[in-house]
Parts: C-alpha cells; structure tokens; sequence
C-alpha cells in the first residue's frame, strides 16, 4: 500500500510500526486533500484536521474549506479525519469566539450537504490509524472491483 502525503501537510502521519507494516510513504501535490493512494489521487482522498484548524474552517476559512468539501465529494471516496473527539468541539474545548453550537451544526451541514463523513478520532494516532484504514478499505473495495470487472470480461470473451 502506497500512501500519498501531501507535500503542504505540515505535520504528516508517519504510518510506521508493525500495525503499518507493508505501507510505504511518497510525498506529491494532491489536488484534494492531505492522503491518498499512489495511482488512485483521483478516486479517493483524506482530509485530516487538527481541532483548531477545524475550526477555523467552521469560521473565518469557510469558503475555502467549502470548496475543499466540494471537490472532495466528486471522488469516490473522502473523509475528513479529525483529531480531536466530537466531545471536545462540542464542548468549545479550543481557543476561537465560534461558538460551540454553531460548530456542530456547521460540521452536520456539511457532512450532510457534501455527503462527506467527519471522522472525529480523539487524538492524533488514533486520527492516523482511521486514515490507513479508510484508504486500506476503500484499496481493498477497488480491488475487488476490479476482479469482477475482470472476471465479467474473461466470461463475455468466452461465451
């Protein structure tokens, strides 16, 4: 497995240790996202998220996040992965006037409108182990697509 990090991603997950055996780390400019597979940049995408950048994306970079959300939901697969629990936005736990309430509803909205799930891990290895995981599912989904698209072809070629 091939994961690809975004060259703009500060403070990238590692993916090391024997639980991320087998997976190799290529940095390269993404066009969504922070994480993606090697070959499948186009198909399926990470967007991870400190808390405090979450909410600043509720707040003062909405737009941009927006349309970040919007790309996001033309791939086959996206998520965006939180660090934080949802108790912690919920609960105001960071350092913005935005008020708590409005957070939520604001992350609800958008899940709901870009039919994009927000993953809230509750702390950063946690964030980096669901974010192997969505890309080894959704890797592990591709390729068994493929085999059925291949075996429907082999069946077409010899009836």
């Amino acid at each position: 497995m091939r994961i690809v990090v975004d060259s703009r991603e500060q403070a990238p997950f590692p993916f090391r240790g024997q639980r991320y055996e087998g997976v190799t780390v290529e940095v390269g400019a993404l066009p969504t996202g922070d994480y993606s597979l090697s070959g499948l940049t186009d198909k399926v995408a990470v967007e991870r998220k400190e808390l405090a950048d979450l909410v600043a994306c509720l707040g003062r970079e909405r737009e941009r996040f927006e349309r970040e959300l919007q790309r996001g939901a033309a791939l086959d697969a996206f998520a965006v992965v939180v660090e934080a629990s949802w108790h912690d936005l919920a609960a105001g736990q960071y350092r913005s006037r935005l008020n708590p309430h409005a957070a939520c509803q604001s992350v609800l909205a958008f899940a709901g409108r870009y039919r994009v799930p927000f993953l809230f891990a509750g702390s950063r290895a946690a964030a980096e182990y669901m974010t192997w995981g969505f890309l080894r599912q959704y890797l592990e989904g591709a390729r068994k697509r493929w085999k059925m698209i291949a075996h429907a072809h082999d069946n077409e070629i010899t009836s």
